[in-house]
């Protein structure tokens, strides 16, 4: 069978190749390691995401949407895909793909920025009691 009457290799080019976990080739190098800040920073991010995760999931909230830089489009990221994206960012350096939310309900996400201002609302209104 001739190369040409394939179809399409749906990787080509794709840095985060499933395939590439079964070949010889050398890990590829994603530049430099973290810093101790970006290290604390993400840190501080993972433990802002499970009080947001607290206050926010009991009211229905799914998640945390993100609007991509790249395709211009919202990405809806569940509490634990989010978790698990950004303590594979703190072990390896880089996040995977991962599987979109299937079918999400926009309503049911809100951005990073209104969990941070609803938790200090929260705060806020806590300590004035």
């Amino acid at each position: 069978m001739s190369h040409d009457s394939l179809p399409p290799d749906p990787f080509a080019g794709d840095p985060d190749d499933p395939a590439r976990a079964i070949t010889d080739e050398p890990e590829e190098d994603f530049g430099e390691p973290m810093s101790e800040e970006e290290r604390t920073e993400l840190l501080n991010d993972l433990s802002d995401l499970a009080v947001y995760q607290a206050l926010l999931e009991p009211r229905g909230i799914r998640g945390v949407v993100v609007d991509c830089a790249e395709c211009q489009e919202p990405h809806y990221h569940d509490w634990d895909l989010l978790r698990a994206s950004l303590e594979q960012l703190l072990t390896d350096g880089r996040m995977r793909p991962h599987e979109p939310a299937f079918d999400p309900d926009p309503d049911a996400y809100v951005s990073w920025e209104y969990c941070r201002g609803f938790a200090d609302g929260v705060t806020a209104t806590e300590s004035a009691r």
